[in-house]
């Protein structure tokens, strides 16, 4: 047990001894340390030589610095953990009063009652160790807040968020934007060149969110992109990604994930679903569809699950868009959810516009039902639009 360091003020020869009976035993245990000054100058120069002080215990009317003047002077300290008793005549509550609005924590008055200081410098103590306890947890948060900061920064560095992201490639146009739930996000997307004439698109959401699904977002679109540059079929990068995260992801996470290839040459997009949102394509002619179901269950959940893949053939001019369902759960204040039709709705007429601002117009739409109210999911929307072969 850490020694508890006090410090006495007062002109009173006779206030020591008394003081030193009286805790003898717990000066003996080592659970109290009493050190003795005769005015606020002694005190002041205690306190600036051992910054040990816990508790100061300091008359009002003293030579040279009385007590009033010492509470200004430690305020100036601002020590968080330093408390001060005061100690007055009873019929002074003047003094008291402006003790107390200059922080001193209590008082007690003359003739001093043993019982009664005993029981206050125990209150102190108490409080001082429960502010420690505060201060500590504040200290966790604002330690906690810049692991957040970074894991932020980590995470946006790993999502493609530079646009145009192909410079002088005509082939094609593709965006995509993310909108955290929290400060870090479970949701997931990526897009690149498998090889001069192949794109690959990746969108998944990892359930939850908050660090725990962060983290399995980016060990999930490491994997992906990883497997999926070995240009194996949609179908076979799902299933063995799937098979690493059941290895490697916590029992109760999973992680729903589309993937899909662009043969740029003719427009064949070959893709496998993992329980995720099925895709919308809006057609050149302005038709809107939603791609076929076909894949298999959601990664992470059990080995050797099987996958299948689908091609569908896209013309100049079609677009695909990508979501999660962060867009179709997005509530208001009213409990209503954004729900698909009102996605279809909001991709209507959208057949010319091009990949950037469709995803705007959707996340603006979202955005105006809920209307400020709480994000509880991760909205990911990707735009995907075959221009030309």
């Amino acid at each position: 047990m850490e020694t508890v360091n006090i410090l006495v003020v007062d002109d009173e020869p006779d206030l020591e001894l008394l003081i030193l009976q009286r805790f003898r035993k717990k000066i003996a245990a080592k659970e109290y340390s009493f050190v003795f000054a005769k005015n606020g100058v002694e005190a002041l120069e205690v306190i600036s030589n051992s910054s040990s002080v816990n508790l100061i215990l300091t008359d009002i009317n003293m030579p040279v610095m009385d007590g009033l003047t010492l509470l200004s002077k430690i305020n100036e300290l601002n020590n968080k953990l330093l408390r001060s008793i005061i100690v007055s005549a009873y019929g002074d509550m003047e003094n008291i009063r402006t003790a107390m609005n200059r922080g001193a924590y209590d008082f007690i008055t003359k003739p001093i009652d043993l019982n009664d200081l005993e029981i206050t410098i125990e209150k102190s103590l108490k409080e001082i160790e429960h502010y420690k306890i505060v201060l500590a947890a504040h200290d966790k948060l604002i330690a906690l807040k810049k692991e957040l900061d970074i894991a932020t920064a980590i995470q946006s560095s790993i999502l493609p968020k530079s646009f145009p992201a192909f410079l002088g490639r005509k082939e094609f146009d593709i965006y995509a934007k993310m909108i955290p739930a929290k400060e870090i996000g479970g949701d997931l997307y990526d897009f690149f060149l498998i090889d001069e004439y192949r794109l690959g698109i990746i969108i998944g959401d990892v359930m939850g969110n908050g660090i725990a699904s962060a983290l399995l977002m980016a060990v999930s679109k490491t994997l992906l992109k990883a497997t999926a540059l070995k240009g194996m079929p949609p179908d076979n990068v799902l299933s063995e990604v799937n098979n690493m995260l059941v290895d490697q992801s916590p029992s109760n996470m999973f992680v729903t994930v589309f993937y899909g290839v662009l043969d740029l040459r003719n427009g064949a997009f070959e893709y496998s679903n993992g329980g995720h949102n099925s895709p919308y394509l809006i057609s050149a002619d302005g038709k809107i569809s939603q791609l076929d179901n076909i894949g298999g269950i959601l990664l992470g959940t059990m080995q050797n699950a099987g996958y299948e893949s689908h091609i569908l053939m896209l013309k100049p001019d079609d677009c695909l868009f990508f979501y999660t369902d962060g867009v179709t759960e997005a509530f208001n204040k009213n409990e209503e959810e954004f729900l698909e039709q009102r996605l279809v709705d909001s991709l209507q007429n959208c057949h010319t516009v091009s990949a950037d601002k469709l995803v705007d117009k959707i996340i603006c739409n979202v955005q105006s039902h809920t209307n400020g109210f709480g994000q509880s999911d991760d909205i990911t929307c990707l735009a995907l639009k075959y221009l030309k072969p």
